[in-house]
């Protein structure tokens, strides 16, 4: 099958996966990326080597027409932010791959509040592009189970391999899976977390702060200390009984900031005064 990809590389799989299975690229359409958090190198690097142009500006309805044109029969979409309209009638296919399991957590990135809420499951799922983003009938869902020790970054690359493992079922059989698909019905729509999401409470005790810290990972919780923000990415910590207010700062060892919690202390092992947007990123956190 003829196909384009639209996304980045947070799904990248997805688009290897379908090569894998055969689908013959002709086109990617990508997004900025901050280089921070978001990337597309590795998306734009498959479709190098693929030898297919590659888009960074946002897809028109007369792209979606050039496409048919060109003999493109399926539109994959994984990592776009924006609406993608104009494909009805025009491509046979068109599908998107949300890193959660739909109709339960629309939105982007649901992935930080799962793991705030302490979710035991979680998964990919496949949907027919509809109007209103990620509602679609349902192609298909990939599951697996959430650890204790899980983090954001563990659970988003877990989300890739499910990704794959999704498009490569999928790719075996479309059109049966297309005529299969069920609607979804009620679901919720999850809204990006805020600042406020991020802000570490250390009087809610030790336990909450680490899951705090667990499940922004690279997108860095805040710490206020003495007055200023901490952009904290990593933290361990235990519970220990005190009578020390929470918050407050009592050991610094090698820049290993030892704080107090409601119940303990949480050492900031890898912190920054600066946001990321305001510092060169020194890699993945």
């Amino acid at each position: 099958m003829r196909f384009a990809f639209a996304g980045i590389d947070m799904l990248a799989p997805a688009f290897e996966a379908l090569l894998q299975c055969g689908w013959t690229p002709h086109k990617l359409f990508t997004r900025p990326c901050d280089g921070l958090v978001d990337f597309n190198d590795r998306v734009i690097a498959i479709a190098r080597q693929c030898a297919i142009p590659v888009q960074e500006t946002r897809i028109t309805p007369a792209d979606i027409a050039a496409l048919a044109n060109d003999g493109v029969t399926c539109l994959v979409v994984a990592g776009y932010k924006w609406r993608v309209t104009g494909w009805e009638g025009v491509l046979p296919y068109a599908f998107n791959i949300h890193p959660s399991l739909l109709p339960e957590a629309r939105g982007p990135f649901p992935v930080i509040r799962a793991l705030l809420e302490g979710r035991r499951e979680w998964g990919v799922s496949a949907h027919k592009l509809a109007h209103d983003f990620d509602t679609g009938d349902i192609l298909g869902r990939e599951r697996f189970p959430v650890e204790d020790s899980d983090t954001l970054d563990s659970v988003m690359i877990r989300c890739q391999f499910a990704a794959g493992r999704l498009a490569a079922r999928l790719a075996q059989d479309l059109p049966a899976h297309w005529h299969t698909a069920e609607p979804q019905g009620p679901g919720s729509y999850w809204q990006r977390p805020s600042d406020a999401d991020r802000r570490l409470r250390f009087e809610a005790g030790t336990r909450a702060v680490l899951a705090t810290v667990r499940a922004f990972g690279r997108v860095e919780t805040i710490a206020r200390l003495d007055g200023h923000d901490y952009h904290v990415a990593t933290a361990c910590g235990w519970q220990e009984a005190h009578t020390l207010p929470p918050g407050l700062v009592v050991h610094d060892h090698g820049g290993h900031l030892t704080v107090t919690t409601r119940d303990g202390f949480v050492v900031l092992t890898r912190w920054n005064p600066l946001p990321l947007h305001q510092r060169e990123f020194q890699g993945s956190a």
